[in-house]
């Protein structure tokens, strides 16, 4: 397998080629490690993209074509992920919050970082503080992730920060929050431990604080 080659296909959007690369590589009946290394140039393969998005090269439709091939590649590999239990890097409850129908920034963050290793409780749009506190209690997550398009959702934000603190959960768990209108002050004064506005980005934030 040419990881290189890989890399640069799925920064290039080539699904016909990252499909016929990755079907040939399951019926060589790799190794672990040969997995994690494919695993690993596909999520690279999405830093080019979030790289070019970052430069004006790639639109929100590219990016959101970018997670649907990612999501796709991933699973042309889980057969062969789950028989050698490739095992995650750590968890996340994830969801737009209270007031907020805004999904698309959600599901390619999701995407991108379930590619990244996580394992991601997707709880979907318009979330109370009080599923945010249920769902953390349940899975026990590393991470949550707070996702909102208008400026109404940082009030629900904090919110659900605040609710995590009077849990008794906060603690355990890191905060990011993504969308427009998050802004450093805005994380400041939300509680988040980090903010992004662009998914690439939010992904080496969550993979630096399991690493």
């Amino acid at each position: 397998m040419d990881l290189s080659l890989l890399t640069q296909k799925i920064g290039e959007l080539d699904e016909e080629k990252v499909f016929e690369m990755l079907n040939e590589f399951v019926n060589t009946n790799p190794s672990p490690d040969e997995t994690k290394k494919v695993v690993a140039a596909c999520q690279s393969g999405m830093s080019v993209v979030g790289d070019f998005f970052e430069k004006g090269e790639y639109f929100v439709g590219d990016l959101i074509f970018a997670g649907e091939l990612l999501t796709s590649a991933i699973d042309i590999l889980k057969p062969i992920m789950d028989t050698q239990n490739a095992g995650t890097v750590g968890s996340m409850v994830l969801g737009t919050v209270a007031g907020d129908l805004h999904d698309i920034g959600k599901n390619i963050f999701k995407s991108m970082v379930e590619a990244a290793g996580f394992k991601v409780y997707d709880l979907g749009i318009d979330q109370s503080a009080d599923e945010f506190v249920k769902k953390v209690k349940e899975v026990n997550p590393t991470i949550v992730g707070l996702s909102g398009v208008l400026t109404l959702a940082l009030e629900s934000m904090k919110n659900i920060v605040e609710a995590l603190e009077e849990a008794g959960l906060r603690s355990k768990v890191k905060v990011i929050i993504g969308g427009n209108p998050v802004t450093k002050e805005a994380c400041e004064t939300i509680g988040a431990d980090a903010f992004t506005t662009n998914a690439a980005e939010g992904v080496k934030i969550c993979q630096k604080w399991v690493g």
